[in-house]
């Protein structure tokens, strides 16, 4: 018997409404109420005085279906507030995960404090998401107003862009948001911040700058750093990561950009497009690597007719100051084995911020790469310290760290047991154009055991792209041959980060290629594209008219 309140269920076998009728009808016979069960999303949620989960899962059973999974949700009750510790909840770190989980859990009536050693907001606002893509509309405003297609539009001069005065307003702007989104909301809800370096004293304590404190559940959201590969040399050279090339007040000559994703993709045309020559080299056989081979492939043609040029498979032995500027050596593809370039731009990937943290003492352990290992309630190996965001293995995007933040508040504060999941989770590359996905590629379709069919649509047919006279990129569905079920979504396009929410939608709807296919989509936007896509599973869409059904 289980703790009472609301609870949710993994359902497998549901394939129709009436599917959902019979699962409601077995979850009845156990005393459940308030059910809304969905054949789509394979889930039930349900409300129960008490709740018997092998008297669940065996209901289920018997209506011919498989229930698993089964998790509290919301409890009735919130578990009494522990009077031997100072507070229900200590977050070290104040980035969205740690706002996010302080806000939740000071709603819930949690005594909440917060302890952040540097500057407050974390990553996204000071030195991620905000300040880069304030860089790259700007870079790219300055390159369509120089480049684009249309008669009867004058072209701007070659006059150069003046990257002091752009950094300037980056910097008016991150502060603004620094102050609005973050600092400004610790009175709004009221919980409590000091600013100092925390580390764990033992399984229950932390230290403040040497000040004990002691708390029933702690949050780690420190976070994570930029990090570089072992290059001999690289450590001799002032090296640009993606938070010092925020800061640049003079656009490089010549710039190497070592790792193609989307850091890499993204700093790298920024600066191409304000001037730079650039060099992009990944040690993978294509640039963004992660993505389908015909976005990497276009993307990388796109990046070549601009002007940069493009090494993959690189390895990079070696890297030395020269009277010019930076010496890279090794095997360099076409260029040969030497490439002297002005600055080097390292991407690389990221590593977590654990190092003052004294992790031992509390018990929590980290993965080979110093990851904090969590389960997927984000409970650490020390069950009274959880783990959210980027210091963890989890996608490091701002908007998964913020899930995480309040989900640990639920299950810390309220004990909801919510549980990751993060199959019809999005992500974008901010290029021009945008790289944006979600679901399974077609390789990880195949290694699942569907039997794949694809669909590639090329930007030439999306009346949108015609019409903006810019038709490079394209449009990849990935479906099960056997239910027509969708399965991924692969896009690069302009617009592609809004593109791709439709694609969320229709993987957790569950959505066929053939619904989709069916679906209004209004004529002359990029998102008519999915639609397209998905005709030209049956149809050859060269021979269509415009906005055929």
């Amino acid at each position: 018997m289980s703790e009472n309140g609301q609870w949710t269920v993994d359902v497998k076998g549901m394939t129709c409404d009436a599917c959902e009728e019979h699962v409601t009808q077995a979850l009845e016979s156990v005393g459940a109420d308030d059910i809304v069960v969905s054949w789509r999303a394979g889930t039930a949620v349900f409300s129960a005085a008490e709740v018997d989960e092998d008297g669940v899962a065996n209901a289920v059973r018997d209506a011919g279906y498989e229930a698993s999974g089964i998790r509290l949700v919301q409890p009735l009750e919130r578990a009494a507030r522990r009077d031997d510790v100072d507070w229900d909840l200590a977050i070290i770190g104040s980035g969205s995960a740690g706002f996010a989980a302080a806000i939740k859990a000071t709603e819930s009536g949690a005594r909440v404090v917060m302890v952040e050693k540097a500057t407050p907001g974390g990553t996204c606002v000071n030195i991620g998401c905000v300040p880069s893509k304030a860089l790259l509309v700007a870079a790219e405003m300055y390159h369509k107003e120089r480049t684009h297609e249309f008669a009867g539009i004058p072209r701007l001069d070659d006059s150069a862009p003046d990257l002091a005065a752009v950094v300037a307003q980056k910097d008016e702007l991150v502060h603004a948001l620094r102050q609005a989104k973050y600092i400004d909301l610790v009175d709004d809800y009221g919980f409590d911040f000091r600013t100092g370096t925390a580390r764990f004293v033992d399984a229950s304590t932390i230290e403040i700058d040497g000040e004990p404190l002691t708390a029933a559940n702690f949050l780690i959201a420190t976070g994570a750093t930029p990090s570089a590969p072992p290059i001999d040399g690289l450590d001799t050279i002032d090296y640009l990561t993606s938070t010092t090339a925020l800061d640049l007040t003079e656009i490089p000559g010549r710039l190497a950009v070592i790792g193609a994703n989307a850091i890499g993709l993204e700093l790298g045309q920024a600066f191409s497009r304000l001037g730079s020559e650039v060099t992009f080299l990944d040690i993978a056989d294509r640039i963004a690597p992660f993505e389908e081979p015909e976005i990497s492939a276009m993307m990388e043609e796109i990046l070549v007719t601009s002007g940069s040029q493009v090494v993959t498979g690189a390895r990079i032995s070696r890297v030395q100051r020269t009277v010019s500027g930076v010496s890279l050596q090794g095997e360099l593809g076409d260029i040969g084995s030497t490439l002297e370039v002005d600055r080097v731009l390292v991407a690389t990937g990221r590593g977590p911020n654990t190092r003052d943290l004294d992790l031992d003492a509390a018990g929590v352990k980290v993965d080979e790469h110093g990851f904090v290992i969590v389960d997927e309630t984000l409970r650490t190996t020390n069950p009274s310290v959880w783990a959210a965001g980027d210091v963890t293995s989890s996608p490091q995007f701002v908007y998964v760290s913020a899930s995480e933040g309040a989900m640990v508040a639920d299950n810390a504060i309220s004990g909801a047991g919510r549980r990751t999941d993060y199959r019809t989770l999005p992500r974008v590359t901010f290029t021009t154009p945008q790289i944006a996905a979600v679901g399974l590629t077609e390789a990880q379709a195949e290694g699942e055991g569907h039997n794949v069919v694809t669909s590639v649509l090329p930007l030439a047919y999306v009346p949108r792209a015609i019409v903006n006279r810019d038709t490079h990129g394209l449009i990849k569905l990935v479906a099960d041959a056997d239910t027509d079920l969708l399965l991924g979504v692969h896009v690069l396009a302009d617009g592609g980060g809004e593109i791709i929410q439709a694609g969320v939608y229709a993987l957790v709807a569950k959505l066929t290629t053939g619904e989709i296919a069916g679906t209004f989509h209004a004529y002359l936007t990029m998102a008519e594209g999915l639609k397209l896509a998905a005709q030209t599973f049956n149809r050859d869409v060269t021979k269509l008219s415009c906005c055929a059904a």
